[in-house]
C-alpha cells in the first residue's frame, strides 16, 4: 500500500492521518495553527454574542427565542461525551473536525439569507442554525483538541496557545467594533439594515470556511491502535458525584452558572430595547469588558497560585453578583451621559470579576479531584454546568413577558400646607426583576461554595487585602483572556484519555488476579 502523502511536502489537501510527521511539517503545521485564530475569532465575533442577539432582536424574536438562541453553545457541549466515542470509532481526528466545521459554519450563509425572509420563517432558520452550528462545533471541538495536543510538543503548547490569543484578541476587537460600526451607519428596521447584518454573516462564513481549509491543511499525527473493551461514559463519570466534597463543588457550579446565565444573555436586549442605546455602545460595553478581562486575568492567576482557589472565588464571584444587581441602577439613570459612565464602569468591574470566577472555577474543579483522575471530574463539573448555563437563559426567556407586565414603585409623598409632593426615587421594571432574581440565585451559589472544602483557603477579607496589593501591579500586565463559556467547556480528549486508563487499569486487576 502507498504511503498517504501528506500537503505540506506533495502540495495537496489530504484528510487522513500521518503516520510519522517530520519535523519541517510540524513547525509548518504550528505556523498555520497560530494564523488559524485570526479567521475562527472573526467569524465568532462577526456571527455571535452581541451581533447575534442585535440580529434576532432585528427579526423580531421573542424573549424566549433570544434565551433560546442563548443556550445553544452550552447545551451543545452536552455532546462532546458523545462525540468521544465518534473519534475512538473513526479515528480520523482531521477529517470530523475539517467536515463539521464545513458544514457547520455554512449554516452561517442560511442564517444570512434569512433576512429577506418573512419573520417567523427568519427566526426559525436562524435559530435551526445557530444550534446546528453550535452541535457541530462542539463534536469537532473534541476531535480538535486531541489532535491539537498531539500536534504540538508539551513544552510548547503554552506558547502556541498564548500566540493563539493574541491573534484571537486583536481580531476579535477589531471585527467586533467593525460590525458594530457598521450596523450604526444604518437606520433600524430599514433595507440597508437587513444587507448589513446579510453581509456580516456572509463575511462570516468566509472567514470560517476559510479558516476550515487552513486546519485542513494541518498535519495529523495517527492515532494509536485502539484496546481494550468499550467502557460506558456514565460509569466514568459516576465516580466524581460519589465524591462528597466534589459533589458539593458541582452544586455550586449549577448554582452559580444558573444565576448568573438567568440575566446575562439579556443585557443586550436591556441595553438596547429598555434603555434605547445603539449597538455602537453595546460593543464599546463589550469592548470594555474584555480590556479589564484581559489586565485582570493574571493578577487573579499569581492569587490563584498563592492561594486557594476557593479563596479567590470567595472575592470574585460576589464582585460579579453585585455587578449584574448593580443594572438595576442603570435601569434609574436612563440613557443619559450619567448612565453611559455608570454603564461602562459597570461592564470593566464585570470584566474583571469574571476573569477571576473563569479561572478558579477551573483550577478548583482540577484541585479537588484526587490524583490521576481529574479527566471524569473536571467533564463532570463541565457537563453539569452547561446543562445549568443552557437551561437558564431558556427560563429566563419564557418568564420574561411575565414581569414585562409588572412593575414596582417606591413612592414617597409629602404633604404640606401647600399641596402635595410625590417622589418615586425607585422605579423596577421587566429586566431589573431578573437583575434582582439573579443576585438571590447568586447568593445561594456562594453559600455553596462555603460548604467545598480546600486546602490552603483564607477568609475573605485577607483575600481582598491580597487584591488591593496586587491591583496596584496588574496596568502593565496583560494576559490570555477567557469567558463565561470557558467555565462549561472541557476537552474531549481528555475523557478519552480517562477512557484509555481505566482500560489499563481494569486489565492491570486482571492480571494482578490471575497471578
Amino acid at each position: 500500500m502507498p504511503a498517504v502523502r501528506n500537503e505540506s511536502v506533495e502540495g495537496h489537501v489530504t484528510l487522513a492521518p500521518t503516520p510519522s510527521i517530520s519535523e519541517a511539517e510540524r513547525e509548518a503545521g504550528l505556523r498555520r495553527l497560530i494564523y488559524e485564530a485570526g479567521f475562527s475569532s472573526a467569524t465568532a465575533a462577526l456571527t455571535s454574542g452581541v451581533i447575534l442577539t442585535a440580529f434576532a432582536i432585528y427579526l423580531g424574536a421573542s424573549n424566549l427565542m433570544v434565551g433560546i438562541l442563548a443556550s445553544a453553545p452550552f447545551l451543545s457541549q452536552l455532546l462532546q461525551a458523545p462525540a468521544v466515542l465518534l473519534v475512538e470509532r473513526l479515528r480520523r481526528r482531521k477529517t470530523i473536525a475539517v467536515i463539521t466545521s464545513i458544514i457547520g459554519r455554512s449554516m452561517l450563509a442560511v442564517m444570512a439569507i434569512a433576512v429577506f425572509l418573512p419573520p417567523a420563517l427568519a427566526i426559525t432558520s436562524v435559530t435551526l442554525g445557530q444550534f446546528i452550528l453550535c452541535a457541530l462545533g462542539a463534536i469537532g471541538g473534541c476531535a480538535w483538541n486531541a489532535w491539537l495536543r498531539d500536534l504540538a510538543p508539551q513544552d510548547r503548547l503554552g506558547a502556541v496557545m498564548a500566540k493563539r490569543a493574541v491573534y484571537t484578541t486583536s481580531v476579535s476587537l477589531a471585527a467586533g467594533l467593525a460590525a458594530a460600526l457598521l450596523l450604526d451607519q444604518t437606520q433600524a428596521g430599514s433595507a440597508l439594515r437587513a444587507w448589513a447584518f446579510a453581509s456580516l454573516y456572509l463575511v462570516g462564513c468566509a472567514t470560517g470556511l476559510v479558516s476550515a481549509l487552513v486546519v485542513a491543511r494541518l498535519p495529523e499525527p495517527q492515532m494509536p491502535p485502539a484496546s481494550g473493551e468499550p467502557l460506558g461514559l456514565f460509569s466514568l463519570l459516576r465516580a466524581p458525584l460519589a465524591d462528597a466534597n466534589f459533589r458539593r463543588l458541582v452544586h455550586f457550579l449549577a448554582a452559580w452558572q444558573f444565576a448568573i446565565n438567568l440575566a446575562t444573555p439579556f443585557f443586550t436586549v436591556f441595553i438596547v430595547r429598555q434603555l434605547g442605546f445603539d449597538m455602537t455602545f453595546v460593543m464599546v460595553l463589550s469592548v470594555a469588558s474584555q480590556i479589564a478581562n484581559l489586565v485582570a486575568i493574571r493578577s487573579w492567576g499569581a492569587l490563584s497560585d498563592r492561594f486557594a482557589h476557593k479563596s479567590v472565588l470567595l472575592v470574585a464571584a460576589p464582585l460579579y453578583i453585585l455587578a449584574i444587581v448593580g443594572m438595576v441602577v442603570a435601569s434609574q439613570l436612563g440613557k443619559s451621559d450619567a448612565g453611559m459612565a455608570y454603564l461602562v464602569g459597570l461592564h470593566l468591574l464585570m470584566g474583571a470579576a469574571v476573569a477571576g470566577v473563569t479561572l478558579a472555577t477551573a483550577n478548583i474543579a482540577l484541585k479537588l479531584s484526587p490524583k490521576g483522575e481529574a479527566t471524569a471530574y473536571v467533564a463532570t463539573s463541565a457537563l453539569v454546568s452547561s446543562l445549568a448555563a443552557g437551561v437558564a437563559p431558556i427560563l429566563g426567556g419564557i418568564f420574561a413577558d411575565f414581569f414585562a407586565a409588572r412593575r414596582f414603585e417606591l413612592v414617597l409623598r409629602w404633604t404640606s400646607p401647600n399641596g402635595v409632593a410625590v417622589f418615586s426615587p425607585l422605579g423596577l421594571s421587566q429586566w431589573d426583576f431578573y437583575f434582582l432574581i439573579a443576585g438571590a440565585l447568586g447568593l445561594y451559589a456562594l453559600h455553596r461554595l462555603s460548604l467545598v472544602q480546600e486546602e490552603g483557603q483564607i477568609d475573605r477579607r485577607a483575600m481582598i487585602e491580597q487584591v488591593w496589593g496586587e491591583a496596584g501591579r496588574v496596568a502593565r500586565n496583560l494576559g490570555t483572556v477567557a469567558g463565561l463559556r470557558a467555565v462549561t467547556e472541557f476537552s474531549g480528549s481528555l475523557l478519552h484519555d480517562a477512557r484509555l486508563r481505566a482500560r489499563w487499569l481494569r486489565r492491570h486487576r486482571i492480571i494482578a488476579a490471575e497471578r
